[in-house]
């Protein structure tokens, strides 16, 4: 492609500002990034309270999130944040230590089959499952991989493996199906309580790109990075670094594509573009409260768009900073494993506390008020629910400081998967003069959005 090409990248989130990095890397410097907000970092969120910044999206990473490390020796930064740590709680407030075999003398007996399972889970997942922690979903509906291996190198791997077919089931079924139905309670954690959705309904691709073996040995190890200045902060460093930082507070009325070129209407002007990279959602089913639009509504949409696009549904999942008086609040951050499953929709799975020196700081709660096979919560109902469990954890909460109902983890469901809806999608890369990455296109977490952008600038630029 030509290096002088105009390139619009719609979205000012880690995939679009990745997506200007690993181009700049290139040698193309002649591209646009729009964000309709007045900010950049997408889920990744830091406001600022007594003068510290707390996380309303995004809160942590661990060692093999190499894209994000780009992003850190791009900007020359590092990991810099407080140490995490945590606890957990039954649904009646009782602190729990549900994975000490001391403590639980009764579930010795599933605690160590558990351990026996992770063991040959490791083992399945590199040999029967060559290839399941490749970045993205292509070419998995058809047994095969191709991309980048997962490790500091990244070094381009491809291959056929028919058992990747298995990635499309529910992941519960998916761990039926390997014998392994005990390690669901160690992905729960960093799945369903960050609002990935439930085992019973998410397609195992989703859990496993994003939580592979060695991130989720991290996780459970509580080998961590987090960033004093939040998550945003490495965007924001990203966007300061850039050639051409995000024009925030772009409006984007018409996208029209013809005759080799793309026409974009901004806040009232018409722009003119070689190519566009679209990192922003591509659907968003319903209408949203805060007015985020799917492309689809946007764009000049063409008929295949329309039909994959509109398969698509995300979470709902909702954030709240709290304020609670100081003999009310927590001594660590808590996981409420009864609250992670179907049954208990819309009740407060996590609270963290992010930093451990003040109790003059928000606490950020967590929960999901949506599953595919049921009614979806209202978001009051939810913010009331959580609020009375804080009550029962015995941390009320005194003030609401903040709250985010944000477009969450976009997917698809195992049929769509099953039937290949990822490689109708990458057939269409470039058809149009358009690209398509962001969360969909991998995962929901800032790395694999980031290394996703990193692929798709390799393959096609």
């Amino acid at each position: 492609m030509d290096k002088n090409a105009r390139i619009c990248i719609i979205g000012g989130g880690p995939a679009g500002l990745s997506a200007g990095m690993y181009l700049e890397k290139k040698g193309y410097e002649n591209y646009t990034v729009l964000e309709r907000s007045d900010r950049v970092g997408g889920k990744c969120w830091s406001p600022t309270y007594n003068g510290r910044r707390y996380e309303m999206g995004a809160i942590m990473g661990v060692p093999s999130y190499y894209a994000v490390h780009d992003v850190e020796e791009f900007c020359g930064i590092t990991h810099d944040g407080p140490q995490l740590n945590r606890n957990y709680k039954n649904a009646q407030g009782k602190v729990i230590e549900p994975f000490e075999p001391k403590k639980n003398l009764l579930k010795i007996p599933r605690l160590l089959k558990m351990k026996k399972q992770l063991k040959l889970f490791g083992e399945l997942l590199e040999t029967k499952y060559k290839g399941y922690d490749i970045n993205g979903h292509r070419g998995v509906a058809e047994g095969r991989y191709e991309g980048f291996a997962v490790t500091p190198e990244r070094e381009p791997v491809s291959g056929t493996n028919p058992n990747l077919k298995d990635l499309a089931l529910p992941f519960s079924e998916f761990c039926k199906k390997n014998g392994v139905e005990l390690v669901q309670d160690i992905w729960i954690g960093p799945f369903t309580s960050f609002g990935y959705g439930y085992f019973d309904e998410i397609p195992a691709g989703y859990v496993l790109k994003y939580l592979d073996f060695q991130t989720c040995m991290n996780f459970v190890k509580i080998n961590l990075w987090t960033w004093k200045e939040g998550t945003q902060y490495i965007w924001e460093q990203l966007n300061e670094h850039l050639k051409n930082k995000a024009r925030l507070n772009s409006t984007i009325e018409k996208v029209e594509r013809r005759d080799g070129k793309v026409y974009v209407t901004v806040n009232g002007q018409v722009e003119e573009y070689d190519k566009i990279i679209v990192t922003a959602p591509l659907h968003i089913p319903g209408t949203r409260a805060d007015g985020q639009k799917g492309m689809d509504e946007y764009f000049d949409v063409r008929d295949d768009e329309k039909e994959l696009f509109s398969r698509i549904d995300y979470e709902r999942y909702d954030v709240l900073a709290v304020e609670t008086l100081p003999e009310d609040h927590p001594e660590i951050s808590y996981y409420v494993f009864d609250n992670m499953v179907k049954e208990r929709l819309g009740h407060l799975m996590v609270y963290y506390r992010r930093w451990r020196d003040s109790k003059e700081q928000v606490i950020t709660t967590y929960a999901l008020r949506k599953h595919k096979n049921m009614k979806e919560i209202p978001y009051e109902d939810c913010r009331r629910m959580v609020l009375n469990d804080l009550k029962t954890m015995k941390n009320p909460a005194s003030k609401v400081v903040n709250e985010w109902s944000v477009y969450y983890f976009p997917h698809v469901f195992s049929v769509d998967y099953a039937n290949g809806w990822y490689d109708k999608v990458e057939a269409m890369q470039d058809k149009y003069d358009t690209f398509y990455a962001g969360e969909i296109m991998s995962f929901g977490d800032m790395d694999e959005t980031a290394e996703y952008s990193r692929e798709l600038i390799e393959r096609f630029f």
